[in-house]
């Protein structure tokens, strides 16, 4: 009872407030709301992708823009972290202001062998990279059953597996997959599955 007296004057008192002042006012509650919950998503996001040490990134929000701000520990990542927040509802643009801290620099006396692995490591990791932003960005999209698709990515050639209800479905998913960054090439192994009904 105390609640809905308590809801009822802060609502009678943003009313008054929005007719007494500019009419744009009465949109800052619903605003401020609307970035509290972008906020936290992007932090959930980011603090749920096993690849990102989410702790090093800061997210504000106002009007729907995102400033992420903080370290990271290369391109990859920073990339990774704009696509993710950028793919959350009411996201108008991302600010990636994130700081490389490169801790890998080259001496020009490493061996070919060494700087060799270096690359094939980096090139695992650019891919385990494709593969979650695709997988991410399949299974936030509300047309698509992202369960039922596997995303394997190799040298940045990706591909998909799995079974989708319809030719756009398939299309979505494959137009999905190349889009994200550093994707050299998309194959498609969906199934499209019309299930029946039966009376």
């Amino acid at each position: 009872m105390k609640r809905t007296l308590l809801s009822m004057i802060v609502a009678t008192t943003l009313t008054t407030a929005a007719y007494a002042g500019d009419v744009d006012t009465d949109n800052k509650w619903e605003k401020g709301a609307k970035d509290a919950w972008i906020d936290g998503k992007a932090e959930a996001t980011l603090l749920f992708n096993g690849n990102l040490n989410s702790f090093d990134i800061n997210t504000d929000v106002k009007n729907g823009n995102v400033i992420l701000t903080g370290k990271v520990e290369n391109s990859v990542d920073k990339k990774l972290a704009e696509e993710l927040v950028a793919n959350i509802d009411g996201v108008v643009s991302v600010d990636n202001k994130l700081t490389i801290v490169a801790d890998a620099d080259f001496d020009s006396d490493l061996s070919e062998d060494m700087k060799e692995g270096y690359e094939e490591g980096t090139s695992e990791l650019t891919d385990a990279k494709i593969a979650t932003v695709i997988k991410t960005r399949l299974l936030l999209d509300s047309d698509i059953s992202g369960f039922d698709i596997d995303v394997d990515v190799e040298n940045g050639n990706v591909t998909l597996t799995g079974e989708v209800d319809s030719d756009a479905e398939r299309d979505l998913a494959i137009e999905i997959a190349k889009n994200a960054s550093d994707v050299k090439d998309v194959k498609n192994n969906l199934r499209v599955v019309t299930e029946t009904v039966m009376n």
